[in-house]
């Protein structure tokens, strides 16, 4: 008979101050990793590629996003797999290479094309960082229960990923306004998830955490970027 799953807040405050300590080292381990695949594809090249591919194609964009979300899914999966620590890790690593793969033609436009550069870049990362910690902050001292935000957080994503498809399918600009959308999209995301990995995850789980918050994160940066750059 399998040992029923406590969750983290039902344990005492050593186990997690514990829990949470694993599951932000880890976060911070797939954003390096996020930040060494980047490099790895503008030192070989492979950046300015995948932007030479999309450009002026969004089919092409399209079937990237696409096999994105597909790498996301077998990611976050492997990640909360308790019974296989390699393939959580696996999962953690693979979705910082997805993310950095899906991030280099944007990244590769923001230094060779829109000429905000480095400058761009660095501030939306601050921005990002102090976004995340604010919102780290509020999700983890609130007493108020934030799963309201799951099924908003489920609408806001389907109508986002219509209207993306929509734009590249036959040419709408998305603005500012979707942009600020999506940024309080991630920010919700952010709060639910700081939340629900103290009320629903068991003391293994940090990895699959990790991921959760990950995404969430990037998901941010990747607005917040839009919204700096140019385009």
């Amino acid at each position: 008979m399998s040992t029923p799953v406590r969750p983290v807040a039902t344990l005492d405050a050593e186990a997690r101050s514990g829990f949470l300590v694993k599951v932000y080292q880890h976060l911070v381990a797939a954003v390096v990793a996020f930040m060494l695949f980047e490099t790895l594809l503008f030192a070989s090249g492979l950046a300015r590629g995948l932007y030479d591919l999309i450009a002026g194609s969004g089919p092409m964009w399209l079937l990237i996003l696409g096999g994105f979300m597909v790498v996301n899914w077998l990611a976050t999966t492997a990640a909360h797999d308790l019974t296989d620590p390699a393939r959580q890790y696996a999962g953690l690593f693979g979705l910082a290479a997805a993310e950095a793969v899906i991030f280099a033609p944007f990244l590769y436009m923001v230094f060779n094309v829109d000429g905000g550069g480095t400058a761009t870049v660095a501030s939306a990362a601050v921005v990002t960082a102090l976004g995340f910690g604010g919102l780290t902050v509020v999700g983890l001292l609130t007493r108020k229960d934030l799963s309201f935000l799951r099924p908003m957080m489920l609408w806001g994503g389907v109508m986002a990923l219509v209207l993306i498809v929509a734009a590249v399918l036959f040419g709408l600009e998305l603005g500012v306004w979707f942009s600020l959308a999506m940024i309080g999209l991630a920010g919700g995301s952010i709060l639910y998830q700081t939340q629900a990995i103290l009320r629903r995850y068991p003391e293994e789980a940090y990895v699959g955490a990790a991921v959760q918050l990950f995404a969430a994160v990037m998901l941010l940066f990747w607005y917040v970027l839009r919204l700096f750059s140019r385009r």
